[in-house]
């Protein structure tokens, strides 16, 4: 038999190329890499829960501490999931509240205040950033709040008092909290919760080694009228 005569089976049709797919198509939402943008809005409802009372000073630290190690949206999460802000909060950015002492501003640099066989004040009419870090190594730090201009609702302050003293004074009708320890020293705050939802919150944090922390509200000192104050402290 003539093997060139015979038919030829008709040639089956060219598979079609494979679709190109990202890693990102099938991979589960909750392993997506974390932003930046998606650590600091956690951040923000742990601040919020913190001034609110939902979380402990230790509580809030720890979280955020996990907040700025997580590596995925997955691991920001369970952060915040018991708290009433978590729906949405990774991927998309909460309505901010305003406040009655004007509105909230994005964190500013850490303030430092430093004394080292010496002493470091700060006083007067001041704008508090959110976070201040107070040292005293054989020296005295002193903060006082009652005529400062809060551009935030919660202020941090982390307190460290080795063989020296930090003390702290705020408006008498501020919300003051916060927790630390003493090894052969003194850790005291006074705290204090305002009558106003809305007034700020003073949080201090740390540890005093044969040396003194102190906060406390100063009597007759009063945050009033925050709004106008801090317009006018920025020139508006």
């Amino acid at each position: 038999m003539d093997l060139e005569k015979q038919p030829q089976p008709p040639a089956a049709p060219a598979a079609p190329p494979a679709a190109r797919v990202s890693p990102a198509e099938f991979a589960p939402a909750d392993s997506l890499r974390a932003s930046d943008a998606d650590r600091d809005r956690t951040a923000d409802i742990l601040r919020e829960a913190l001034a609110e009372g939902r979380l402990t000073a230790d509580e809030h630290a720890e979280r955020v501490d996990l907040v700025y190690r997580a590596k995925t949206v997955g691991e920001l999460q369970p952060l915040v999931r018991d708290l009433p802000a978590a729906d949405g909060a990774v991927g998309a950015r909460p309505a901010t509240q305003p406040y009655a002492y004007g509105p909230e501003v994005p964190d500013g640099p850490t303030d430092n205040l430093v004394a080292v066989f010496s002493s470091a004040v700060r006083k007067g009419r001041w704008r508090v950033g959110a976070r201040t870090n107070a040292f005293s190594l054989f020296g005295s730090v002193e903060i006082d709040l009652t005529e400062a201009l809060f551009g935030q609702r919660l202020t941090v302050i982390n307190a460290t008092s080795i063989f020296g003293s930090v003390e702290i004074r705020v408006p008498q009708n501020v919300t003051l909290r916060g927790t630390g320890s003493g090894v052969l020293g003194s850790f005291e705050i006074k705290a204090a919760e305002s009558d106003d939802p809305e007034a700020p919150v003073v949080v201090v944090n740390g540890y005093a080694v044969l040396g003194s922390v102190e906060a406390k509200p100063k009597k007759g000192k009063f945050v009033a009228d925050l709004q106008r104050r801090l317009r006018k402290h920025l020139g508006h």
